[in-house]
């Protein structure tokens, strides 16, 4: 199972490994009190992606497509999320005030396509 959760909030029961999966470190959070196994910078959209969306919902569909695409060519960032979902819950954390659009909801989506392809 995947979830996803903003590194802001408090950790919930049963949400297994967390990773924090954003380009850049959540302001005021310390690596103790945010409790993640690993920082997969890698697996975030580029710079140059997450300045163009600027979190504008209307947006949102493109980019989707174009950090699917960004995944596609870079398996080696997310793939260590998906041999731990294999495994067990896993919690990827992101820092975005917007909670039902960012980088960490379309990677779960992505994520979840690629676990019922094997």
């Amino acid at each position: 199972m995947i979830r996803i959760r903003r590194a802001y909030s408090a950790p919930l029961p049963g949400e297994g490994i967390c990773y924090l999966v954003d380009r850049y470190w959540p302001r005021g959070i310390t690596k103790e009190s945010l409790g993640a196994r690993a920082w997969l910078r890698q697996a975030a959209p580029s710079a140059e992606l997450c300045r163009w969306f600027g979190h504008e919902v209307e947006k949102w569909v493109e980019f989707q497509r174009r950090y699917a695409a960004e995944l596609d060519g870079n398996p080696d960032a997310w793939q260590p999320l998906l041999e731990a979902a294999r495994r067990g819950t896993i919690t990827l954390l992101f820092g975005a005030r917007e909670e039902e659009h960012n980088n960490a909801a379309v990677l779960k989506s992505y994520l979840e396509e690629k676990l019922k392809e094997v």
